[in-house]
């Protein structure tokens, strides 16, 4: 079977190949063309050095050098290629000790975490080379580490996130006897060696999966959610559901659901609806109401952006980050009724924001999904209905241009 190359790949290739040096396509970019997908970018492995490809090209970015990793600017691509290589050793649980070039491309795609991230393709010939029977694994949707599980993540506390991550990315299962072995001990000590910043990019990565709930329960099987963000384990088993009925899901489900529902391209909006009720549990009261059991979260939204906010910090989100999440979760619970005013309607732009209100309203989209785990429909409910007639208003007085506040003003100091 033969792969058909992009012409400005094939271009980038030649260069290689009238210097006397091999190049392969490897990684995601093959990955995405057995699943049917158009790659988002190349990656390419080649015998030439760091240093021969510098002088092969006019604009190279020593991005990893110290590891064979550059990046080629070429006809407005950002191409980042490897040399060959093997690895040995990972005390810090991140980087190899030492680095050796290897002679071929079967022995670097040896030191590849996944199969599925295994597979090369010879950017001369077409032919692909695929050693370890990523391809089959991609037909099974099978998520198997090349070689021995434990070993490979032995080798990177990341490697059994990013295992996760993938599986819920491409809605793949993951090995039984990969997945055992995350639950290992000493696998476990690796992970939490990891840097946060590592796992926060990750996560980020898994929030923009078609379901994140997929991954995000693997991770709390796992133990892995726990040693990243062990407050929202209060969440689990903290009941919602009352003689009211307004709930079906514990906080915890009901968390992940709504993290399902917000926009897939807004990953941070994700993060705000994972993190919007985590502060239910420490606020929870219980009354007998007419000999109705009714459950109450007072305030709950404060508490969880306080929540939010610590876990942002300890995972070193920026502070524009947090910012954004943290308001967006405590104006979630805002109750318009159709007696509104457009003055109370300006009020309330006021407090949140115009730029706020998109975000505010898909998260409140969100928190009506992870009730029930399904999409909410135009009249399916009297609270979706109130959410589009504010939305409509909302943008009737935005159309009217009307000054919220001294800087909508047409005047200067």
């Amino acid at each position: 079977m033969k792969i058909k190359i992009d012409p400005i790949l094939k271009e980038f290739a030649e260069v290689f190949f009238k210097a006397g040096y091999k190049a392969y396509l490897v990684g995601g970019a093959v990955r995405d063309i057995f699943l049917h997908k158009k790659p988002d970018d190349w990656d390419v492995a080649t015998n030439a050095t760091p240093q021969d490809v510098m002088k092969l090209f006019k604009v190279v970015i020593p991005t990893g050098f110290e590891h064979g990793t550059v990046t080629v600017h070429f006809m407005n691509k950002e191409i980042e290629v490897t040399t060959f290589r093997t690895e040995s050793g990972y005390s810090d649980g991140r980087h190899p000790d030492k680095v050796n070039y290897a002679a071929t491309i079967e022995e670097d795609l040896s030191r590849r975490d996944l199969t599925i991230n295994a597979i090369a393709v010879n950017l001369k010939t077409r032919k692909i080379i695929d050693p370890f029977k990523g391809r089959k694994d991609i037909h099974k949707k099978i998520i198997r580490t090349v070689g021995n599980a434990h070993d490979r993540f032995m080798e990177d506390g990341l490697r059994p996130i990013r295992a996760l991550r993938f599986a819920c990315k491409l809605d793949f299962s993951i090995q039984k006897s990969t997945y055992s072995e995350i639950f290992k001990e000493d696998i476990q000590k690796k992970i939490s060696s990891i840097s946060v910043e590592r796992f926060r990019d990750e996560f980020i990565k898994m929030l923009s999966s078609p379901l994140p709930s997929i991954g995000i329960k693997m991770m709390e099987e796992t133990g892995i959610l726990k040693l990243f963000m062990p407050q929202i384990i209060s969440c689990r088993n903290c009941i919602q559901k009352d003689d009211r009925a307004f709930h079906i899901f514990d906080v915890m489900d009901h968390c992940i659901y709504s993290c399902d529902g917000a926009p897939k391209e807004k990953p941070l909006l994700r993060l705000a609806a994972f993190l919007h009720d985590i502060g239910k549990a420490s606020v929870k009261t219980e009354v007998i109401d007419q000999g109705l059991t009714i459950y109450h979260f007072y305030n709950h939204e404060k508490k969880s952006s306080e929540i939010a906010k610590d876990i942002m910090t300890n995972l070193k989100f920026s502070n524009a980050e947090i910012d954004y999440v943290c308001h967006l979760i405590e104006n979630h619970m805002f109750h318009y009724t159709s007696d509104w005013t457009d003055a109370a309607i300006r009020r309330f732009l006021v407090k949140v924001g115009t730029q706020y209100v998109d975000d505010l309203i898909d998260l409140r989209l969100a928190d009506m999904y992870g009730k029930y785990n399904e999409p909410v429909r135009k009249h399916d409910s009297d609270a979706c209905d109130l959410l589009i007639e504010f939305t409509e208003r909302i943008k009737k007085i935005e159309n009217e241009k009307t000054a919220l506040s001294l800087k909508d003003l047409a005047v200067n100091g």
